[in-house]
């Protein structure tokens, strides 16, 4: 009798085997399906609800459960656990652009408005032009939230909200509507595509964090900041004036964002790890939806960057800017050569620079000899102390070589205790800085000097007394210490913030660098602004601090979305890519004191792969003389020069595009503000279409000035353009030969010059093998 059950138990551990199989295997993808096409939001979610049924072998219950996000406002699509094999059958559907997993994507992480050239306080009125309307611009920030307490975001003095916004204030964890005002208008904040991939419920985690312990990091459940990112791109980008702003007592003075008077929208995605596609993709949507004006991303994703319909914020800005949205967002901190990320010639896409603040600590050696470190330690050692370097500390199996890098447990307490360190820092790692001050101090160490050549130039809030100095003075010190074993000796002071350092501005080593690793026709990144040592509001629940210094492409990228907003202030109706042109045009690639830019770590000479078309000069942005646009149908014309067929095109669209339609057949001819050729094999001809935005009642005639990459000859045609009107449109041709063998990338510009007024076009070339054939 009990052995008539077996088969029946059989069955139930299979179904619950497969049951367990599913769920282990089923992780979130994207499912894109591109423009809405008008139509009605509540079809697009039931559209999307019967596809998963569909794989749900018909199960309502099943599909609602694995759903997280449908998009129906700025485009379609929906996220959704899945797994490998209903990825591929959903896939195969008619009407799917693309599915991809959830990826996660990463945060790229003042006197820089004065070191820039922006009036003081909150005017930030340019010569020539009112910049008040920024009252009526709307900006949406893509990151970590926001703090609204912070006196950056005070809507003291400001009108009421425009008329046309429609976005909410959300509620949740230690936030209302009533945090919301006239200068954050809007705040939300998204957590399902977090929570699925985390596995991570964060009301859970709110239970067990305590705000006495600040090794707990606090992550609301709102639209509220608890990292500081966001609060600090925020203030960066569009902070009102704050007339005592410091970091710890150093660098005090008034401080504002570049447009004080804008409006602030949050759209929170980024959470203690990351920020995860499904909900960066929906934040777009309501973003699009709530009536944003420009949009701000100082994140993205890990390079190689994948296609850019398999990329959320391609994918979401791509749509943004059909609608007449900027797109800003920063270029990465991989700092290498082919490391830039957000490469969709859509976007705005910034690189990183320093401006003239450095915050240093002097340090005084036992043979009188004086050296300066970066460092933002507020410690100081009240004596000389003996300095060892951390290679003789090494405690139990830890190896010399281990332990000079100041690991965690890495160094002997009895051979530390008292001393100073002389620590590495590996290039271009991850690990944190900070902790290797913490690792000293654990040890018995009461100060550290660290090695560090590639960002010797990024402060530290080190926990002891410390500071960062580059490979040549690291090993000046290291053979003080070795010719004085005993003897040696080093007192390091407080840091200080010090105005004037020079050259001025550099480009950040850590700041990614192109060529395009997607399409090298398309320059990335496009410009470069201060995003070195910035200092701007923060959130309290980090260090119990209203303002911090941070580095990174994050805080380059608000510096330029500030700049955009002025833009569209004083130039509501430009296009973004006319905005984008105004941008890239008026820029610098000269220093403060003239002379060629530089790049950390090394100092040689930069080109358009560190900067884009140069250092961002806000002075001349409004008035540009001419810009490079592009319409919408010119992205479609640049998907079809680079595969795209229209078989995946019409679903992207949800128009009658075809490639047959498209103005130009290689991505090279794109109207970009750039002219770059990556196989010039003999000759090629480019063709540019450039637009007239200045108001004139005279004819208004340009002349071309070629600086010429090496080894190739250039001619533009016609040699002159004119102008009678607003909104007339010239094109011109440029033609490259080569006329003497070169190898890798070379770098020239193109200058369109009228009076004192210069339209430049960086002009990057990089020659094909010879025995490549003849033609381009």
């Amino acid at each position: 009798m009990a052995s008539s059950h077996f088969p029946f138990l059989g069955l139930l551990l299979s179904l619950f085997l497969s049951h367990v199989i599913v769920f282990t295997y089923a992780k979130v993808y994207v499912v894109y399906m591109g423009s809405t096409d008008s139509q009605d939001p509540n079809e697009i979610v039931l559209h999307n609800h019967r596809i998963l049924s569909s794989v749900h072998t018909g199960s309502v219950e099943e599909a609602q459960a694995a759903h997280l996000y449908s998009y129906k406002h700025g485009f379609k699509g929906f996220a959704a656990k899945l797994t490998e094999d209903q990825a591929l059958q959903i896939a195969k559907m008619e009407g799917v652009v693309s599915v991809f997993e959830n990826t996660k994507r990463r945060l790229h992480t003042t006197h820089s408005w004065d070191f820039i050239g922006l009036a003081e306080e909150e005017t930030m009125e340019i010569p020539g032009f009112s910049t008040k309307n920024q009252v009526n611009v709307i900006i949406g920030f893509i990151d970590t939230g926001i703090w609204p307490e912070s006196p950056s975001f005070s809507d003291a003095g400001m009108p009421p909200v425009p008329a046309g916004w429609k976005g909410i204030c959300q509620s949740g964890e230690a936030f209302n509507s009533s945090n919301c005002n006239r200068k954050v208008i809007g705040a939300r904040y998204y957590h399902s595509g977090y929570e699925a991939e985390e596995h991570n419920n964060l009301e859970k985690q709110q239970e067990d964090e305590y705000d006495d312990d600040p090794k707990k990091k606090v992550s609301y459940r709102s639209p509220r900041d608890s990292s500081g990112h966001g609060s600090h791109t925020a203030s960066t980008a569009a902070g009102r004036y704050v007339q005592n702003m410091s970091y710890n007592g150093l660098a005090s003075g008034g401080a504002r964002g570049g447009a004080p008077m804008a409006r602030i929208a949050v759209y929170k995605t980024c959470w203690d790890s990351g920020c995860y596609d499904a909900d960066i993709l929906a934040a777009f949507d309501d973003a699009v939806r709530d009536g944003v004006h420009i949009m701000s991303l100082s994140l993205g994703p890990d390079a190689p960057q994948g296609d850019y319909f398999s990329d959320a914020i391609s994918i979401g800005s791509f749509h943004a800017v059909s609608r007449g949205i900027t797109v800003v967002s920063s270029v990465g901190n991989e700092g290498t050569k082919g490391s830039a990320t957000n490469l969709a010639p859509w976007l705005i896409t910034v690189a990183a620079s320093s401006t003239d603040r450095e915050f240093t600590s002097k340090v005084l050696m036992g043979n009188g000899v004086r050296i300066k470190g970066e460092s933002l330690s507020m410690h100081q050692m009240r004596a000389p102390a003996r300095i060892i370097s951390a290679s003789i500390a090494n405690r139990g199996y830890f190896t010399p070589y281990q332990s000079s890098y100041c690991l965690e447990s890495s160094l002997n307490y009895t051979k530390t205790r008292g001393k100073v360190l002389l620590c590495r820092h590996t290039e271009r790692s991850t690990g944190s800085k900070l902790a290797k001050s913490e690792v000293v101090k654990a040890a018995g160490g009461v100060g550290m000097i660290l090695i560090d050549e590639t960002d010797k130039d990024v402060a530290i809030p080190f926990v002891i007394p410390a500071a960062i100095v580059g490979k040549r003075m690291g090993n000046r010190i290291l053979s003080y210490i070795n010719s004085n074993t005993r003897n040696a000796t080093l007192r390091i002071f407080a840091s200080n913030a010090k105005l004037g350092a020079q050259p001025a501005p550099r480009v950040a080593s850590f700041s990614s660098k192109g060529p395009n690793a997607l399409t090298p026709e398309i320059l990335k990144p496009d410009i470069a602004a201060p995003g070195l040592n910035i200092l701007a509001a923060w959130s309290p629940a980090v260090g119990k601090m209203n303002f911090n210094v941070l580095s990174g492409t994050s805080m380059a990228c608000p510096h330029v979305t500030g700049i955009v907003a002025l833009i569209k202030a004083v130039h509501p109706t430009w296009s973004p890519s006319a905005i984008k042109s105004a941008i890239m045009t008026t820029a610098t690639v000269f220093d403060k004191n003239g002379k060629p830019m530089r790049v950390d770590p090394d100092g040689r000479r930069g080109n358009a792969f560190d900067y884009g078309s140069g250092f961002i000069d806000p002075t001349t942005v409004l008035d540009p003389g001419l810009v490079y646009d592009a319409e919408p149908t010119d992205y479609k014309s640049f998907l079809c020069s680079i595969g795209y067929t229209e078989k995946m095109l019409r679903p992207i669209t949800r128009d009658n595009s075809t490639c047959n339609d498209r103005t130009f057949s290689m991505p090279s001819s794109f109207n970009y503000p750039a002219i770059l050729v990556p196989n010039l094999k003999s000759t090629f001809s480019v063709s540019r279409t450039l637009t007239n935005v200045k108001k004139q009642k005279q004819r208004t005639v340009y002349r071309a000035v070629v600086t010429t990459p090496h080894g190739i000859e250039v001619s533009v045609r016609p040699r002159k353009i004119a102008f009678t009107r607003y909104g007339q449109k010239v094109n011109f041709t440029v033609t490259f030969k080569v006329s003497k063998p070169s190898q890798g990338y070379v770098f020239g510009y193109l200058q369109w010059k009228h009076r004192n007024s210069r339209v430049t076009t960086p002009l990057v070339v990089r020659v094909a093998p010879s025995n490549l054939g003849a033609t381009v």
